[in-house]
C-alpha cells in the first residue's frame, strides 16, 4: 500500500512538470514553437494546464499522505528472515522516490504559481 502511494505521488507530481514547469521553461529558453508543435501532437496535455489547480491539489495531497505514511511506518521493524532484506530495500527506495516526488512537485509549483508573481 505504501509503495503504491509513493508511486502515485511520483506519477502525479510529474504531471505538475508536464502542465507547468516544462512549458514555461521551453518558452523562457525560446522554444515556444517546439512547445506548440508538441501540443499539436499531444493535445491532451492542454487539459493539465487548464486544470492546474486540480492537478496540484491532488498531487500535493498524495505527496502529503505519502509523507504521513512514511512517518508512521518509520518505527516499525522489518522481519529478520529473507523478507526483512526486501523490507529494508523497499524502505530505502520508497524514501528516495518520495523525496524525488516532493522535489518535482515543488519545482512545478514554483513555475506555476511563484515565478509568475515575480514578473
Amino acid at each position: 500500500m505504501k509503495k503504491a502511494l509513493h508511486f502515485f505521488s511520483l506519477f502525479s507530481s510529474t504531471a505538475t512538470l508536464v502542465c507547468c514547469a516544462i512549458p514555461a521553461l521551453l518558452v523562457v529558453l525560446g522554444f515556444g514553437a517546439t512547445l506548440a508543435s508538441f501540443l499539436t501532437y499531444f493535445p491532451q496535455l492542454i487539459w493539465l494546464s487548464e486544470n492546474k489547480f486540480l492537478v496540484f491539489v491532488v498531487s500535493g495531497s498524495l505527496i502529503l499522505l505519502s509523507h504521513i505514511a512514511q512517518f508512521f511506518t518509520k518505527p516499525l521493524e522489518c522481519p529478520i528472515d529473507e523478507k526483512g532484506v526486501a523490507c529494508k530495500e523497499t524502505r530505502g527506495s520508497s524514501k528516495i522516490i518520495l523525496w524525488i516526488a516532493t522535489l518535482i512537485w515543488l519545482t512545478g509549483f514554483s513555475f506555476a504559481y511563484i515565478l509568475p508573481l515575480l514578473n
